[in-house]
């Protein structure tokens, strides 16, 4: 009942702004029944429904190519939608301004064309100082009839025309501020995510370990429109690194070993001297983790699935994501981490930062997790912010120290916004180095 309740409001929600957005866009800006209308009304109606497509095709078993063909559109659009909605708000305020302005100058050239018409005109003709008395009666009395008669009020036609160039002026302008942000966030996900570097210091790391440098990788979200190239330039980003370890904080994919396994096959190129780890998100549970997990073993990494392995100077360990315990196979952190020596410093793997209290309670000196995607669309991230204790960074709770990347990728709509794509280079410090 409380989902159904929901997904009405939601629903509701989005055919309120879809009318808003093409009433500023279309409505106001074109005549009705002009080519142009019909085109943005037929849009206002296709663009919504290629993002259901694109947002239920998957979950559905829609074919892979048929997952492709919908989601560029219709993701786009989301992301489009935000942005539009966003910049015509602002116009809203500059609306009422604008038109005042348009006003006041159509007053003022009103009044300088009244001066200039009444204004007297010289004769040069002797013949004009000859004039006859009932002439000039009769242009005094037209004067007098016009100083008496109150101004003549302006043209319908030219308030129509001003309230026309306000809504295309502003129409015009939040378009290309909205549609440039949509463009500029997709560029960023295309290019592919950036080298971030953070140092750690950890009180129990041996000075054997000191600089130790753990490549951090979340949310690669593999799918319909993330494929193949984008695993490569991530595999070639964090070879460039040279860490000295590779982490690979859960949400590989959006979709089956059967689709996707081609797009994760550069993963076996991933190098760093003491291999590649994973562990599951919670996408990988609407994915089938299972296979997931058997298919990144065969591409060289090694998964920890609530289990723990000895490195040089320190314990790395692993949990499942909690969205596993829906098929009995969420985080167990007693298996994971209950029966190690404290006196080695421990570094969790685990994807969703919600977990930092179970951390906390296992000693555990650092958890690296993603999940949040940095909030990816603005404002997303104080969105992000009410569930999750860390949105993006590092920071400490008690003994144990948090860091959340961005992630490498993005889920829905390819596109980041105040959030960019990252890969995080962690090098730990040893306090007593």
């Amino acid at each position: 009942m409380g989902f159904a309740l929901a997904a009405i409001v939601v629903l509701a929600l989005l055919v309120a702004v879809h009318r808003y957005v093409w009433r500023r866009f279309v409505g106001d800006t074109t005549a009705a029944g002009s080519p142009l209308r019909r085109a943005g009304t037929v849009a206002a109606y296709v663009l919504p429904l290629l993002s259901v497509g694109a947002l239920v095709s998957g979950r559905t078993g829609a074919p892979f190519w048929l997952q492709q063909v919908l989601a560029w559109p219709g993701y786009l659009w989301l992301a489009a939608l935000l942005y539009l909605t966003l910049a015509l708000l602002v116009g809203e305020a500059v609306r009422p301004l604008l038109r005042r302005v348009l006003a006041r100058r159509a007053t003022e050239t009103g009044e300088a064309g009244e001066i200039t018409t009444g204004a007297p005109t010289t004769s040069a003709t002797t013949g004009a100082s000859t004039a006859s008395t009932a002439s000039t009666a009769s242009a005094a009395s037209a004067t007098e009839a016009r100083t008496a008669a109150p101004p003549a009020p302006a043209p319908a036609a030219d308030s129509s025309s001003r309230r026309l160039f306000v809504a295309r002026a502003v129409g015009g302008a939040a378009a290309v501020a909205g549609l440039g942000t949509v463009g500029y966030g997709t560029y960023g996900v295309l290019r592919g995510p950036r080298v971030k570097r953070v140092t750690v210091p950890l009180a129990r790391l041996p000075r054997s370990a000191h600089g130790f440098r753990i490549a951090v990788v979340s949310d690669i979200h593999l799918g319909p429109i993330l494929g193949r190239a984008h695993t490569q330039r991530i595999v070639d980003t964090v070879n460039r690194t040279q860490p000295d370890l590779i982490a690979v904080v859960g949400d590989l994919v959006d979709g089956s070993v059967a689709d996707l396994g081609p797009a994760a096959e550069p993963l076996a190129g991933l190098r760093s001297r003491h291999g590649a780890f994973f562990v599951t998100g919670n996408h990988e549970y609407y994915s089938g983790a299972a296979q997931w997990v058997d298919h990144v073993r065969e591409l060289g990494l090694h998964p920890l699935e609530n289990a723990r392995v000895e490195i040089d100077g320190f314990d790395l360990a692993g949990v499942n994501d909690i969205g596993g315990e829906s098929e009995g196979q969420g985080p167990d952190f007693g298996r994971a981490l209950g029966d190690r020596d404290r006196s080695r410093a421990a570094v969790l793997m685990a994807h969703q930062p919600v977990v930092i209290d179970d951390a906390v309670a296992h000693g555990v000196d650092l958890q690296l997790s993603g999940h949040t995607h940095g909030g990816q669309l603005w404002p997303g991230n104080y969105v992000a912010e009410l569930s999750n204790p860390t949105v993006a960074g590092l920071e400490r709770y008690g003994d144990t120290q948090l860091y959340v990347t961005r992630g490498a990728g993005a889920w829905g709509p390819p596109v980041r916004v105040g959030a960019p794509s990252d890969i995080t280079v962690v090098e730990l410090a040893s306090t007593r180095a």
